[in-house]
C-alpha cells in the first residue's frame, strides 16, 4: 500500500505543477495578447491617422496636427532621455514633460473627436478649431524650446571638451618631439663657420 500512497502523491504533485504551469502560460498569453491588441490598435490609429491628413478641409488639417504633434512630443521626450542618461542635471524638466506629454495626448484625443465630426458637412466649428489650433501651438512651441534648450546645452558641453583635447594634443605633440642635441649644432655651426670661412689660394 505504501508504494502505491507514494505513487499516488507524486502523480497528485505533478498534475498540480502541470495545473499551475499551464494556468501561468494562460495567464502570460492573454497578457500578450493584450498587449499586442493594444499595440495594434495604436498603429492602426497611426495609419488611420495618416490617411485621413492627405486631404483637405478641417478635418484632415487636424489629423495634421496630430501628426505633427505625436511627432515634437516624442522627439523632445528622447531628447529629454538621452539627457538623463548621459548625466546632465535637468532640474524639474523631465517632470515637466511628463505633464506635456499628458496635454499632448489629451489635445491629439480632442484634434481626433474634432476631425471624426467636421467630415460631417454641418458639423465645422471655427471657435472651437481656433482653441484646437492655439494649444498646438503652445504645445509643439514648448516641445522645440526644450530641445533646442537641451542641444544649447550639449553644444557648451562638447565645445569645452573640444577645446580641452585640442590642448593636450598641442601639448602631447610638443612633448614627443626630440630636444636637440648640442653636440649637433655644435657640428653644424662648426660646418657653417668653416664654409663662410675665405678659402687660401694654394701657392703654385
Amino acid at each position: 500500500m505504501a508504494p502505491i500512497g507514494t505513487f499516488i502523491t507524486i502523480a497528485l504533485v505533478i498534475l498540480l505543477f502541470v495545473l499551475l504551469a499551464s494556468a501561468a502560460g494562460i495567464y502570460l498569453l492573454v497578457k500578450v495578447g493584450k498587449k499586442a491588441t493594444k499595440e495594434a490598435r495604436k498603429v492602426g490609429d497611426r495609419v488611420a491617422t495618416h490617411v485621413a491628413s492627405m486631404g483637405t478641409g478641417e478635418a484632415a488639417e487636424a489629423e495634421r496636427m496630430r501628426i505633427d504633434l505625436r511627432r515634437e512630443v516624442s522627439l523632445t521626450r528622447q531628447a529629454v532621455e538621452q539627457a538623463l542618461r548621459d548625466g546632465w542635471g535637468l532640474g524639474d524638466l523631465p517632470h515637466l514633460m511628463a505633464e506635456i506629454a499628458v496635454q499632448a495626448d489629451q489635445l491629439d484625443a480632442q484634434l481626433g473627436l474634432y476631425a471624426r465630426h467636421a467630415r460631417m458637412p454641418s458639423n465645422s466649428d471655427r471657435h472651437s478649431f481656433g482653441l484646437l489650433r492655439d494649444h498646438h501651438a503652445k504645445l509643439t512651441d514648448s516641445c522645440s524650446r526644450i530641445r533646442a534648450d537641451l542641444l544649447n546645452d550639449q553644444m557648451a558641453h562638447s565645445a569645452g571638451v573640444i577645446a580641452d583635447l585640442q590642448s593636450r594634443t598641442d601639448l602631447e605633440i610638443e612633448a614627443r618631439r626630440r630636444a636637440p642635441d648640442p653636440l649637433d649644432q655644435i657640428d653644424e655651426l662648426y660646418r657653417r663657420t668653416m664654409l663662410s670661412r675665405p678659402q687660401r689660394e694654394e701657392p703654385r
